[in-house]
């Protein structure tokens, strides 16, 4: 992977073209352009359809904007959907999750993706009224890490250490703490670099929260949050600049969602859960984390730090924000139908992209919160 994603600008969400800003990589991806067994490259920043609107009965061109957690698999399945739907046209703009939420918030688009639902202030916000938020993927986040270390060697690692790392207080590999989780393993005498998001990012919700949940020190200092007050490091946006930054500089660490490995040469480290046991981020270790806790709302949604053998600590869903009062019956109408088939069919699309697919009782609660959408005269868009 080389490049960032790109940061395109906003615009209203009913015009019939969409326009991805080209200063970073673009994947421009039309109907049929990949099967149902094929991966993204993870330098994508959108998945659009470029043609054109067809008659006045077909369905409007639909815009999202937001989590870059979401777009390797949003990049795949929309190009499926397209392909599936001749004359719909998704454009995403994977610009961060607090971006995604500003755009909806602002009526921008047609829907927001933010991997952390949006807060009570942010939805008293909205400018079209009450929003409806519906879970869409679930994955890990993986701890990168740029060492010479020996083929086949593996760095572990605990909450607490990783912490102390993000807080400025572990500052060389061969720190103590670090050696003593890893013996036999020769770590460099090497100052560890640190890098984060710059962006309000909901991928760094979850690691953030995760660490709050597991070392007192950094619920105290820094918290949960979108956009912390870091107290170390270097700051790329998205996922795509952070794991890009850690593959071109030796001796650094970072947080990236687990499908942007894909391609890298990038190791993950092995992350000491609840039970003790170190994982690695994996459709079992991830599904195993969120079997611990198979009920969740938009107002209790964090599965960080489950107990269980096998599960993976640092995991989350993400979510699509929609109004719940469409302006529009059409792009309603093809809105829901787009998110239901997303939720339900194209979980298939998930698995081959380094994601989880929704447990069967994450797949009813999207239907339950889309049968709450309706169209401009109230009338329910999904029976």
């Amino acid at each position: 992977m080389s490049g960032h994603l790109a940061r395109p600008g906003l615009r209203p969400r009913r015009s019939t073209y969409l326009v991805i800003a080209a200063a970073a990589l673009i994947l421009v991806l039309a109907v049929g352009a990949c099967s149902s067994s094929a991966t993204v490259n993870n330098n994508s920043a959108a998945a659009v359809a470029t043609t054109s609107i067809g008659p006045s009965s077909h369905p409007p061109t639909l815009s999202g904007s937001g989590s870059t957690f979401d777009e390797p698999f949003f990049a795949v399945a929309f190009a499926q959907y397209q392909r599936q739907h001749p004359g719909v046209t998704i454009g995403y703009s994977a610009v961060g999750s607090s971006a995604g939420i500003a755009a909806i918030s602002a009526d921008q688009v047609d829907f927001g993706a933010s991997d952390v639902p949006m807060t009570a202030s942010e939805l008293a916000a909205a400018k079209g009224g009450p929003i409806t938020q519906v879970p869409v993927d679930l994955g890990g986040e993986g701890i990168a890490y740029n060492l010479p270390l020996p083929a086949g060697a593996r760095l572990h690692l605990t909450g607490p250490v990783l912490a102390g790392i993000y807080l400025g207080q572990i500052t060389r590999w061969n720190a103590p703490a670090i050696t003593v989780l890893n013996p036999g393993l020769s770590l460099p005498d090497a100052r560890i670099t640190v890098v984060h998001r710059s962006d309000g990012s909901g991928t760094t919700y979850i690691f953030t929260n995760y660490l709050s949940s597991v070392d007192p020190a950094w619920a105290a200092r820094v918290g949960a949050s979108k956009t912390p007050d870091w107290p170390v490091g270097e700051g790329d946006e998205g996922n795509a600049g952070v794991a890009t930054e850690v593959d071109r500089t030796p001796f650094s660490i970072g947080y990236i969602e687990e499908a942007y490995d894909q391609g890298l040469t990038l190791p993950f480290a092995a992350i000491r859960n609840q039970a003790g046991a170190y994982v690695l981020p994996s459709a079992h270790t991830v599904a195993a984390d969120a079997a611990q806790k198979p009920a969740i709302t938009p107002t209790d949604f964090s599965i960080v730090n489950q107990p269980g053998a096998t599960s993976y600590p640092i995991s989350g869903y993400s979510w699509a924000l929609v109004y719940t009062r469409q302006a529009s019956q059409a792009t309603g109408q093809a809105l829901v139908a787009m998110l239901d088939w997303l939720t339900h069919d194209g979980q298939s699309y998930a698995a081959a992209n380094g994601y989880v697919p929704l447990p069967p009782q994450i797949q009813q609660l999207a239907q339950t919160m889309l049968q709450q959408v309706t169209g401009p005269a109230g009338t329910h868009l999904l029976s």
